[in-house]
């Protein structure tokens, strides 16, 4: 079925976080990149297209914000301290936080359709859209509606396991003529606080091959920081907390080259 795509003049650039994998810390990719884009002055929304495990509120400290409009547009969320980042999750619109969606996909498209074209974003210099893990219904509804966006991130980890679903989103990508940013390598090794030293637990370059692999950018490698999912859990993203961190200066160089 065709979906006419959605107009958003007043956003300057769209990329997409996507995996074929679950567990490869997607979100919590999209939400630091978004983090980081905004502490270096751009304006910027987060779009959180997981429907049925949106965790984006969680992780920027609104858990219990709920959706509001005015007149006939829905609100954003807007976290100051980051430069009024923009955020829109279904969660805002859930009863309770274990509260199930149980949609099929035209319901899906719908609700994501209505937070593209109904959503009050303003100017924008960036839209990070996070998608849940695979190639189904939303990834493949956002990038119809966008029609036109600039690219997808690709986050794997290094492992082999992951990187052969992995592939499948950039065949995905590929089949739908949407352009790749690039691919982020998530937990890439472990640094030890104390001596230095670092283990590589779930192997090592996988993200960096994929790339060669597939003639795309690596972007860059994310090490195991437990600060990072402390920083998720508490709702303020890594990148605001530890500024001046090697992980954050990753970040930034990153989003650097999205807006």
């Amino acid at each position: 079925m065709s979906i006419e795509s959605v107009k958003m003049e007043h956003v300057a650039k769209k990329h997409i976080v996507m995996s074929g994998k679950g567990g490869v810390g997607k979100s919590t990719v999209a939400v630091n990149l978004a983090a980081s884009l905004a502490l270096s002055g751009k304006r910027v929304g987060l779009l959180d297209v997981d429907i049925h495990g949106p965790s984006i509120p969680t992780m920027v400290g609104l858990r219990q914000t709920s959706l509001e409009s005015e007149g006939e547009k829905l609100l954003p969320a807007v976290i100051g301290e980051l430069n009024d980042l923009k955020v829109m999750s279904i969660g805002f619109m859930l009863e309770s936080e274990d509260a199930p969606v149980i949609w099929r996909g035209p319901m899906k498209n719908g609700v994501i359709k209505q937070f593209l074209q109904d959503v009050e974003w303003g100017e924008l210099d960036c839209l990070i859209v996070d998608c849940p893990p695979g190639t189904g219904d939303e990834p493949l509804s956002i990038i119809q509606l966008l029609g036109n966006a600039d690219g997808a991130i690709i986050v794997t980890t290094p492992q082999n396991i992951a990187a052969v679903d992995v592939s499948k989103s950039i065949k995905f990508c590929e089949k739908l003529n949407l352009p790749i940013t690039g691919i982020v390598e998530n937990m890439s090794g472990f640094v030890c606080p104390d001596c230095g030293k670092v283990s590589y637990i779930f192997s090592k370059d996988g993200g960096k091959k994929l790339a060669e692999k597939y003639g795309v950018p690596f972007l860059g490698a994310i090490p195991i920081d437990p600060s990072v999912g402390i920083s998720g859990d508490e709702g303020k993203p890594y990148v605001a907390r530890f500024r001046d961190s090697p992980i954050s200066a990753t970040y930034a160089h990153i989003s650097g080259g999205l807006a």
